[in-house]
C-alpha cells in the first residue's frame, strides 16, 4: 500500500509534486472541463465499485478494511461502513437520487422541459468544486465527491491530517472502475492539515464552489478564502431533538426506542437527539419522565459498547454535569447519571434548546405545543431533525409546528438516525446545490430537435458487454426470481411472433423509456403545440402499445384523443371528425382498414394529416393511396421497438422506408452476422442484438429480438449524430418451405411492382404426407383474379417456381376479405406468416 498521502487524477503523490500541481490548478480545471462527463459513466464505476466493496476477499475491500481498522474500528465496525458505503454509491440508490433531485438520469444533456417550446435546459457543473471534509465522518467526503462526478464536477477534496487514508484509496478505486478514465481526470484527494493556509488558499481562490463541513468557525475561516461569487455550500453542526406528547412517554417501547437514538454513534451525528422535549408545563412532569427514561437508557448503553473518551470529551461532559447540579439546588435541575460515567439524563425546567456534552447525555426539557415556534424559532440555522413521539393526527400538527420553526426533517422515534435515498441533506439536495440549470433557447428551425447535444457530435457510448447471448425464453426465465420492488407494471406482448410474453417494469424504468420515446417522436415530426393526436392502437389483455404512446403523448403536453382501436370503424371515424383529430397513430393494419371502411367519411373530411404507426409496415402502395387519396401529408414509423426492451429507435423527418436512428441513450446495439456471433461489417445485414443500460432488477443484456438489420452510414440531413439502422424485417418473415426460404416482404413488393397490389399479404403453410403446401393470401378488394396472381408469383421469385416444379410444393392464391386474414387478438397485428404444419420431435 502506498504512503503517499495525496490522490492526483489516477496517481498517488507526494507534498513536493502535490504543490507543484496545486499551482496549475486553474489550468486544469480549464482542460478536464472542456470535456463533458456523462452521468452514466459515473454510474457504471459507482455500481462496480459497490460490488468490490461486499465482495468478501475482492482487493479493494480488503485494502479499504485495513485502512479502517488503522482507525481504531474493530472488524464488525469496518465492515458496516463499507456496506454503508456501498449501499450509497450503488447504481439503484444513484439513479433514485439522480432521477428525484435533478430529474433525469442523464440531466447534463440539453433537452426541452416543455416540448411545445424549442427551449432545452439541462443541468451542467457548477465548475471547480472543492470539498473541505469533517474529520468525525469517514463517509462523508468520498460520497461528497461522488455527488460531485454525478453532477460533471472536477472535484478536489481536503480531508483531514488526522485522516487515514480511506477517502483516498476509496476515489481512487472508484477511478479505477471506470476503463474511460474520465473519473481519474475529475478526482483530486488531499490530506494536510486546516493550518496549512497556503494550500487551502490554492484550492479555494480558483474555485466556483467550496462545500465545508465543520462548526461556525470552520466555516468562517474557510470563506475568507473563497473569493466574490464563488458558491459557499455549508455542511454545518446541527442540533436534533425528540418531542413527546403524553401518550408516547408513557410507552415503553417508544422510550427504548429513543434510547437506542441516544446510544447510536455516541450523538456524534447531526441528526442524533440531544434534547427531549415534553409536551408539557409542569416541572413534576419532566423530573419523573427523567426518572423513567433514566432505566431505559441504562439498558441501551450496557447492550452496546462505549468507547474511550479523549480527555477533552471527558471534560466538557464532566463541565455540564457539574453545572447542571449546581443548579439543582435552585430546583433548576434534577441529574442522573451512570456511576462509571457511560451515561447521563439532564432534565431541566427551563424550555430553551441546549446542546448536548453528547456521548449518551441527554437534556430533558417541557415545551408545550403552544410555545413551539417562540422558542426554537430562534435558533432555526442549527435546527435539523425532530423525532415526534405522538398519535397520528398530532404527529401532523406537530410536524408543520416544527417544520415552521426552521426543523428541516422529522422522523419517528428511533429513527433519527436513519435516512432513505434520495433524502435532501440539511434541507436542500446536494446535486443542485452542486449544478447550475443552464438554459438555450432557439428558433422553429429547431423545431424536431429534442436534444441539442445529439447535433454537437456523437456520443460515446459504453462497450456492449461480453458474455452469451439472451433469447425471449431466457428473459421468461429472469421474471421469474424477479424482486417485488422490481416488479411495478406488466405488460405482455402481442404474440404475433409466437406465444405472448410477459415483460416486467420499474415506474421509474417505464418514466425513462417514455420520455425518450417521446423526444424520438419529435424528431419524427410530432408537433405537441399544434396536432391534434387520436390514439388508436390497441388495448386490454395487458397489451401496451395504447398505454405506452398515451404516456408519451401526455409528457409531451400534447393534445390528444384516447380512442384506442375497436371494430366500430364508424365510431371511431365521427370521433375523428367531430374532434377535429389531424394526426392519428395505430397499427398499420388497422388504419389501414379503417381508411378504407370509412373512406368517404375521412376522404370528405380531409383533416388527417400525418400518420405515425407501429409494429407494422405501410407498403409502398399503401402510402401512396393514403397521401393520393385521403390528403396525409406524413407517414411515420411512430416508434421502434419490443416489448421486452421498450424503445429501441425512432425516426426523424429525413428517414426513408425502415430506417430509425437508435435510441443510444437507453441502448446499445450489436449487429451480428445471421449464422455466426461475430460483428457484421458496415453496412451488411445481419441480427439486431440490443443491450439496455436503464433497466433494475432484470439484466437485459446481448439481447437477440429476432429482427433483421443493417447500419445505415454518413451523416443523417436531420443533423443528429446518433446512429442509424435500415430494418430488414424479421426472423419470422422467412419461412423454410420446400427446402428454399421464402420471404414474405419479397413477395410483397412483387405483388405491388407487377400486380398494382395495395393490401395485405399473408403466407399460410400446410403440410401432408407428400409434400408441403403454401397459400398465398391476398385482400380480394386490391388482387387480380388468383390464378393470374400466382402466374405471377412463379415468374418473378425463382425460389417459388423451382419448388413448385421439384414437386417439393404445390403453391395457390387465395384472396379473401380483409376480414378473414388472421390477426393476433391482442395487437391486431397481421400474422405474416401461418405455419400450420405439424410440430416435429
Amino acid at each position: 500500500m502506498t504512503t503517499a498521502p495525496h490522490y492526483w487524477q489516477g496517481a498517488f503523490v507526494a507534498d513536493e509534486e502535490a504543490a507543484r500541481r496545486l499551482a496549475d490548478l486553474p489550468a486544469l480545471a480549464a482542460e478536464v472541463l472542456a470535456e463533458p462527463l456523462p452521468a452514466e459513466t459515473v454510474l457504471n464505476a459507482c455500481a462496480r465499485l459497490a460490488d468490490s466493496l461486499r465482495s468478501a476477499g475482492d482487493p479493494v475491500r480488503s485494502r479499504l478494511l485495513a485502512e479502517l481498522a488503522a482507525d481504531g474500528l474493530d472488524a464488525g465496525e469496518a465492515a458496516a461502513v463499507l456496506d454503508e458505503i456501498a449501499g450509497a454509491v450503488d447504481r439503484p440508490a444513484l439513479e433514485r437520487k439522480l432521477r428525484r433531485e435533478l430529474g433525469a438520469l442523464r440531466p447534463e444533456r440539453l433537452v426541452r422541459p416543455d416540448a411545445r417550446e424549442t427551449v432545452f435546459e439541462a443541468w451542467a457543473p457548477v465548475g471547480l468544486l472543492v470539498h473541505i471534509a469533517p474529520g468525525n465522518a469517514a463517509a462523508v467526503a468520498p460520497l461528497s465527491v461522488v455527488e460531485g462526478l454525478l453532477t460533471g464536477n472536477l472535484n478536489v477534496l481536503k480531508t483531514s491530517s488526522g485522516d487515514t487514508l480511506l477517502a483516498q484509496h476509496l476515489l481512487a478505486a472508484l477511478a479505477d472502475a471506470d476503463p474511460t478514465g474520465a473519473i481519474a481526470r475529475r478526482t483530486v484527494a488531499l490530506r494536510f492539515p486546516s493550518g496549512r493556509t497556503d494550500w487551502l488558499r490554492l484550492l479555494c481562490e480558483p474555485a466556483d464552489a467550496v462545500a465545508v463541513w465543520g462548526g461556525e468557525e470552520a466555516v468562517r475561516s474557510v470563506a475568507e478564502l473563497v473569493p466574490s461569487g464563488c458558491r459557499l455550500v455549508e455542511w454545518g453542526h446541527r442540533i436534533s431533538f425528540a418531542y413527546l406528547t403524553r401518550d408516547a412517554w408513557s410507552d415503553t417501547a417508544t422510550l427504548d426506542a429513543l434510547a437506542a437514538d441516544v446510544c447510536r454513534l455516541e450523538q456524534q451525528a447531526c441528526s442524533s437527539p440531544q434534547v427531549v422535549y415534553l409536551d408539557t408545563e409542569d416541572e413534576t412532569e419532566v423530573f419523573a419522565f427523567a426518572d423513567r427514561f433514566a432505566t431505559h437508557l441504562a439498558a441501551a448503553s450496557a447492550a452496546s459498547p462505549r468507547p474511550v473518551l479523549d480527555p477533552a470529551e471527558h471534560a466538557e461532559i464532566t463541565t455540564a454535569e457539574l453545572l447542571a447540579r449546581l443548579e439543582e439546588h435552585l430546583g433548576l435541575t434534577r441529574v442522573l447519571a451512570a456511576e462509571d460515567g457511560s451515561w447521563r439524563v439532564l432534565a431541566d425546567t427551563r424550555p430553551a434548546l441546549a446542546a448536548s456534552p453528547l456521548n449518551r447525555s441527554i437534556w430533558v426539557k417541557p415545551l408545550p405545543r403552544a410555545s413551539v415556534m417562540a422558542v426554537l424559532r430562534p435558533m432555526r440555522r442549527y435546527l435539523q431533525t425532530a423525532a415526534i413521539g405522538a398519535d397520528r393526527a398530532d404527529t401532523a400538527r406537530l410536524a408543520q409546528a416544527v417544520l415552521a420553526a426552521g426543523v428541516l426533517r422529522v422522523t419517528p422515534v428511533g429513527a433519527m438516525l436513519d435516512s432513505y435515498h434520495g433524502e435532501p441533506h440539511d434541507g436542500v439536495y446536494a446535486l443542485q446545490r452542486y449544478s447550475r440549470r443552464v438554459a438555450v433557447r432557439t428558433d422553429a428551425a429547431f423545431a424536431t430537435t429534442a436534444c441539442l447535444d445529439d447535433l454537437a457530435g456523437p456520443q460515446a457510448l459504453p462497450a456492449a458487454p461480453g458474455g452469451p447471448l439472451l433469447d425471449k425464453p431466457g428473459v421468461q426465465e429472469q421474471l421469474r426470481t424477479l424482486a417485488p420492488e422490481h416488479a411495478h407494471l406488466y405488460f405482455r406482448s402481442g404474440g404475433s411472433s409466437g406465444a405472448p410474453a410477459l415483460s416486467v417494469f420499474t415506474n421509474a424504468d417505464y418514466d425513462t423509456q417514455m420520455r425518450a420515446s417521446a423526444n424520438g417522436l419529435l424528431a419524427a415530426g410530432f408537433d405537441p403545440a399544434r396536432d391534434r393526436a387520436a390514439n388508436l392502437f390497441y388495448c386490454g389483455g395487458m397489451y401496451g402499445s395504447f398505454i405506452s404512446f398515451f404516456s408519451i403523448l401526455e409528457r409531451l403536453n400534447a393534445t390528444q384523443l384516447p380512442i384506442a382501436a375497436g371494430p366500430d370503424h364508424a365510431a371511431t371515424a365521427e370521433a375523428l371528425v367531430a374532434h377535429r383529430a389531424d394526426t392519428v397513430f395505430g397499427m398499420p393494419s388497422y388504419l389501414w382498414q379503417l381508411f378504407h371502411d370509412q373512406g368517404a367519411v375521412l376522404r370528405a373530411y380531409g383533416g388527417i394529416r400525418k400518420v405515425f404507426y407501429g409494429g407494422e409496415h405501410f407498403t409502398a402502395e399503401q402510402r401512396r393511396v393514403l397521401t393520393e387519396e385521403f390528403g396525409v401529408e406524413s407517414i411515420r414509423s411512430a416508434a421502434y421497438g419490443s416489448t421486452d426492451l421498450g424503445p429501441l429507435g425512432y425516426q426523424c423527418t429525413h428517414a426513408e422506408g425502415s430506417v430509425h436512428h437508435v435510441l443510444t441513450e437507453l441502448h446499445t446495439l450489436e449487429i451480428l452476422d445471421p449464422e455466426t456471433d461475430r460483428p457484421v461489417p458496415a453496412g451488411q445485414p445481419g441480427r439486431l442484438v440490443f443491450t439496455t443500460r436503464t433497466r433494475a432488477g432484470q439484466r437485459l443484456e446481448r439481447y437477440q429480438i429476432g429482427d433483421l438489420g443493417r447500419s445505415v452510414d454518413g451523416p443523417c440531413p436531420c443533423g443528429s449524430h446518433t446512429p442509424r439502422i435500415e430494418l430488414l424485417g424479421r426472423h419470422g418473415d422467412v419461412v423454410r418451405v420446400g427446402t428454399y426460404f421464402l420471404n414474405v416482404r419479397r413477395l410483397m413488393t412483387v405483388a405491388e411492382e407487377h400486380l398494382g397490389y395495395r393490401g395485405e399479404l399473408q403466407l399460410l403453410v400446410d403440410a401432408d404426407p407428400v409434400r408441403e403446401h403454401l397459400t398465398v393470401r391476398l385482400d380480394e378488394r386490391y388482387a387480380p383474379a388468383p390464378e393470374a396472381a400466382l402466374d405471377v408469383f412463379l415468374a418473378t421469385v425463382p425460389e417459388l417456381a423451382s419448388a413448385t416444379a421439384e414437386s417439393l410444393l404445390t403453391c395457390t392464391v387465395e384472396t379473401v376479405p380483409t376480414s378473414a386474414f388472421d390477426r393476433t387478438p391482442t395487437s391486431g397485428k397481421l400474422r405474416t406468416v401461418v405455419d400450420r404444419r405439424p410440430a416435429t420431435a
